[in-house]
């Protein structure tokens, strides 16, 4: 089966697996893990960080952020398209019992012009802003990444207004290994970072929130209060250490094969409008006596997975178990599709 309904579907490596099992384990509610404290170390180095949290999923990283920045009451501004809106399970409010700003923006991508507008004025009759969260690459944008200068001037709108600046960074490799830029300008330009290990990076679980050491403090109260305390943790940890060896530059791979499929798809005359390819997400329309569920289930007769996700759209993510020759044959029966 090929499957590209999501890059949360690989399995680990070989390599991941042997690491898996060389793992040193501790108790990390105890601190006591060597593999999650030297996870934490270097993601924190990575990204210019003072200091980092472990967490089991992307999920709870964002809502462990968005908890610890804001107060009951807030106000939060975001894209109308970001995962931590739309969808986590409605965790703003659930968790933080904060409320969404959400803005139009391109692909899921906003501006500092429309941040600044957003913000609240003084007045008990509106709630307090208190957070911007973006989403670098945003997954509803099709892996499309923030173009440098606007996250500067978003940061300085921020900084102007006293506003924390949050990350959603589930797919912050992609962005990074597509654009070459320095992972050490995004520690400095955001409060706080939330990066995913289970998606690009091929881990089974994992996602590492980044901050200072006051941040992360507060995070680690907030992760045990959610249920998110671990104890022999190490085993995971080991996979995203293995990751951050060997998976990084590899992503390459996954964005050439997310190219090539979308080269095939666009010459069809049933394929629509095709959101640009810039990373490992393909999120296309199907037209004419197409329909998404329709192209997904005539896919899954050849043994291929995709994901329809709208009523005219269909999404493809390439991924670490997605090899040439599943690109060369999904190719072939594209083309051959009428």
């Amino acid at each position: 089966m090929i499957d590209f309904r999501s890059d949360t579907f690989t399995r680990p490596t070989p390599g991941m697996l042997q690491a898996m099992l060389q793992a040193q384990v501790g108790d990390d509610v105890f601190g006591e893990d060597p593999d999650v404290n030297k996870l934490e170390a270097m993601m924190a180095a990575f990204f210019g960080k003072a200091a980092a949290l472990y967490c089991p999923s992307g999920t709870m990283s964002n809502q462990i952020a968005i908890k610890v920045h804001t107060q009951p009451g807030d106000e939060v501004i975001c894209s109308h398209l970001a995962h931590v809106y739309i969808y986590e399970g409605g965790g703003i409010a659930f968790n933080a019992g904060a409320q969404v700003r959400a803005l139009e923006g391109d692909r899921g991508m906003i501006t500092a012009p429309a941040v600044a507008a957003a913000i609240n004025p003084d007045d008990v009759h509106k709630a307090r802003t208190s957070l911007v969260c973006l989403e670098n690459t945003s997954n509803r944008g099709g892996g499309c990444c923030y173009n440098w200068e606007e996250i500067v001037s978003i940061r300085e709108v921020c900084q102007q207004h006293r506003l924390p600046l949050h990350l959603d960074g589930a797919r912050l490799f992609n962005a990074l290994v597509a654009t070459g830029q320095d992972p050490k300008d995004f520690g400095q330009a955001f409060d706080s970072i939330s990066v995913c290990l289970n998606k690009g990076m091929g881990c089974p679980m994992g996602s590492v929130l980044l901050g200072s050491e006051n941040f992360i403090k507060a995070a680690r109260r907030i992760r045990k209060k959610l249920g998110g305390g671990l104890r022999q943790a190490g085993y995971m940890a080991a996979t995203g250490i293995y990751a951050m060896e060997n998976h990084i530059q590899r992503l390459t791979e996954d964005h050439l094969h997310a190219k090539q499929i979308a080269q095939t798809l666009l010459e069809k005359p049933f394929i629509g409008h095709m959101l640009p390819v810039e990373t490992n997400i393909l999120i296309f329309e199907v037209k004419g006596d197409w329909t998404p569920q329709f192209f997904a289930d005539f896919l899954k007769k050849e043994d291929i997975l995709v994901m329809p996700i709208s009523p005219t759209q269909v999404r493809m993510v390439t991924h670490l178990d997605i090899t040439p020759d599943m690109v060369e044959k999904t190719c072939q029966i594209i083309s051959e599709m009428q």
